[in-house]
């Protein structure tokens, strides 16, 4: 079965193909790996903990941060101490996410829990906050954005999975790939 990533990637080859033989260059299976290395995966992990007052019940984002504490005001704060701000990512994965196009995974696993987010990147990325990672359903943008028309905020998040967030002993592993 192939998926909407597999149809466009098979899409770009065959332009790429069509494009080289109409310009009378030789097209060789060397240079078809060459174009194909174009195609970006880069895949971050960040480690961070839960906190007794995430509540995870707005509806349309979720945030990681590398504060300590969380008041229960924070409703989209879905994990704390986090290893890596927006500003921390690394470059590659920040040019990746800036394409027309990108598409971002995020996977949150507690436990033996997860969740899957799928996302959007946008050219309009500025990754400048030192703290936050925010991911948003909406297409709002700001320093704190990672990502946005997301399939998930954090009120769809399962309870099982919230429940476990709510212990400050218990590790988080957020998983970011970004695929342009």
């Amino acid at each position: 079965m192939r998926t909407h990533c597999n149809i466009q990637a098979s899409n770009r080859i065959q332009n790429f193909v069509a494009r080289a033989r109409l310009m009378n260059k030789n097209f060789s299976f060397y240079s078809h790996i060459a174009w194909k290395q174009k195609l970006m995966k880069i895949t971050e992990v960040i480690e961070a903990y839960g906190h007794q007052n995430v509540r995870s019940t707005h509806k349309t984002t979720f945030e990681i941060t590398k504060e300590a504490d969380l008041t229960k005001r924070g409703d989209c704060i879905i994990a704390v101490e986090a290893t890596k701000g927006a500003a921390d990512l690394p470059l590659e994965f920040k040019e990746a996410a800036r394409k027309e196009n990108a598409k971002i995974t995020v996977i949150i696993e507690i436990d033996g829990e997860r969740e899957i987010v799928r996302a959007n990147g946008s050219p309009r990325l500025s990754f400048t906050h030192p703290m936050d990672l925010v991911i948003r359903k909406s297409g709002y943008i700001c320093g704190r954005t990672v990502a946005v028309g997301a399939d998930k905020a954090a009120s769809d998040f399962s309870r099982k999975l919230v429940e476990k967030m709510r212990s400050s002993s218990q590790e988080i592993e957020v998983t970011l790939t970004v695929e342009s």
